[in-house]
């Protein structure tokens, strides 16, 4: 290689773009002029039109929301495969063992506090609720079921716990493990601002620091600041019906919105202290009332016949893994669209989120090391919380015990439903309610920071105003959507995110590329050097 060649792989992601150098000062904020100003009035329209117009919003975007699900399911269930199979190639590819932020980077974290905080940012509040609905309501025929197979029957609870896995293992977190790999190597390794923009510096140039970088960002804010909301409103629906269902508590408005003011207090509390003090420790926290929660379950449970689930559980997902990623000729069609299709946009609309919180606490990792922390590991993890509150729902219902054995009722109580046959029912629905809303807090915070990045044009630390401003506007969206449209209203939002999943795809699959071509470029310089080293 001539030293030409060399100079030209070295310098080819030099930019002269500075983080902050297109922002301004406003009431005490450093803002992105471009990608603030267009988010904020985007956000305004959107929730002014959602608040006036709730039912017809909610009927337009469920529309487009199914309109994207029924034609193009090809292309999302395409997209997902890919992503796994890229992760996984990046695992064994040489690649693997560049490490972010160069080659005597450190890590920020200790293992355990990084796994913690990606778990809890990627979907520890999702598992809480539909470890025990999704495989009822498959095992039930509560709106179809998997393969076809036959409801109650072993066949059709094997299916059920394979299926509810598919959907929580390696896919989703590939989607995130891609977006999230992509913002770290760039910002770390390359010197570029941590925003989505940068991503796709090899492909556009300098031109992503123009108007095709705002709108992709602008994109990633709004996907962010929407998903946490509708999260927040419709988690504030699930937690006054538990706190209802355990307490008496009124299951009303006014509970809802002291829920939410009491999460988005805290988790103001943790965005000003920081991600060591603040998100870190919440995450921490999280973890081990996580771990509380599944060993009481575990021995309090039917403990020989969750062993057995949680077996039936992985051999199931590994059985069935190829079959119900297929998308050509489903003969469950019902199922599928109702269920994989929409969770793969879900899982696309959230992934700015999630994977751009896993980049900003992921430096001094390898890339192998990355890869195993953010697919294996929580793969694992889940295999084990299925295994124990799906093949303690399953049991129920399949023996005819409680509630479930009805078949689902309702999501948000699903949970607490099956705690009801189970000893010590109150202390472990306590322990259960706690831990929602701690998911629910770090969420809150963990996606606080991210927008509050997005917004200071990528940028790692801003004036504390700034990101009180970002944690509040996410609690006054939910409650302004709860207020003005209930259901409706939140509903529409989150079919809009769903919607948003479509064009996300795409630019994750452009992503892909992009990433490829940095770290083809990073192992070629890393081997130039050590060239030189051996020879001087």
């Amino acid at each position: 290689m001539t030293k030409n060649e060399r100079d030209k792989i070295e310098n080819l992601y030099k930019s002269e773009f500075e983080a902050g150098q297109d922002n301004l000062d406003f009431l005490g904020m450093d803002l992105h002029k471009g990608v603030s100003l267009i988010s904020a009035v985007l956000i305004l329209t959107f929730i002014i039109g959602t608040l006036l117009f709730p039912e017809v919003s909610s009927q337009m975007l469920g529309a487009a929301k199914s309109w994207s699900i029924n034609n193009f399911d090809w292309l999302l269930m395409i997209g997902g495969n890919i992503f796994v199979i890229f992760c996984l190639a990046l695992i064994v590819l040489p690649v693997g063992k560049i490490r972010l932020g160069g080659e005597a980077a450190k890590s920020d974290y200790s293992t355990l506090s990084w796994i913690s905080m990606l778990f809890a940012a990627g979907m520890g509040i999702g598992l809480m609720f539909w470890s025990v609905a999704e495989p009822v309501a498959y095992y039930t025929d509560w709106y179809g079921t998997p393969l076809n197979a036959a409801s109650k029957t072993p066949e059709g609870a094997a299916a059920a716990m394979g299926a509810t896995m598919f959907h929580w293992g390696l896919h989703p977190w590939a989607i995130y493990g891609v977006l999230g790999l992509a913002m770290a190597f760039f910002s770390f390794n390359k010197g570029l601002p941590l925003t989505i923009r940068s991503a796709f510096y090899p492909l556009l140039g300098e031109r992503v620091w123009g108007w095709m970088g705002n709108l992709i960002d602008t994109l990633a804010v709004l996907a962010t600041l929407f998903g946490l909301a509708t999260s927040l409103g419709l988690g504030a629906q699930q937690a006054t019906s538990g706190l209802s269902f355990l307490f008496g508590v009124p299951d009303s408005l006014t509970t809802q919105i002291i829920l939410i003011i009491g999460i988005t207090i805290v988790a103001n509390i943790s965005v000003i202290r920081g991600m060591d003090s603040g998100v870190k420790l919440l995450s921490n926290i999280n973890m081990i009332v996580a771990l509380v929660l599944m060993l009481a379950v575990f021995i309090l449970g039917p403990t020989s016949a969750i062993i057995g689930w949680t077996g039936t559980t992985l051999l199931a997902y590994a059985e069935n893994i190829i079959p119900l990623s297929n998308w050509i000729g489903r003969e469950d069609s019902t199922w599928y669209h109702g269920w994989t299709v929409f969770y793969w946009a879900w899982w696309i609309s959230w992934s700015p989120f999630v994977g751009m919180f896993i980049a900003r606490i992921s430096k001094g990792r390898t890339i192998r090391e990355f890869m195993l922390a953010v697919l294996i590991v929580p793969t694992m993890i889940t295999v084990l919380w299925m295994g124990i509150f799906g093949g303690t729902a399953l049991e129920q219902a399949s023996t005819g015990v409680g509630q479930l054995a009805q078949g689902l009722s309702s999501v948000p109580l699903a949970m607490y439903q099956m705690f009801e046959n189970l000893p010590l029912t109150n202390i472990i629905s306590f322990i259960a309610v706690i831990l929602v809303l701690t998911f629910f807090i770090t969420s809150s915070d963990s996606g606080s920071l991210v927008v509050d990045s997005i917004t200071s044009g990528g940028k790692l630390d801003s004036p504390v105003v700034q990101r009180v401003f970002w944690a509040s506007t996410e609690g006054l969206v939910a409650i302004a959507l709860l207020v003005g449209g209930g259901s409706a209203a939140l509903s529409a939002i989150q079919a809009g995110a769903i919607a948003a999943g479509l064009p996300f795809s795409i630019i994750l699959l452009l992503m892909c590329v992009s990433l490829y071509l940095g770290l083809s470029n990073e192992l070629a310089i890393q081997k130039l050097r050590k060239a030189e080293q051996k020879y001087t």
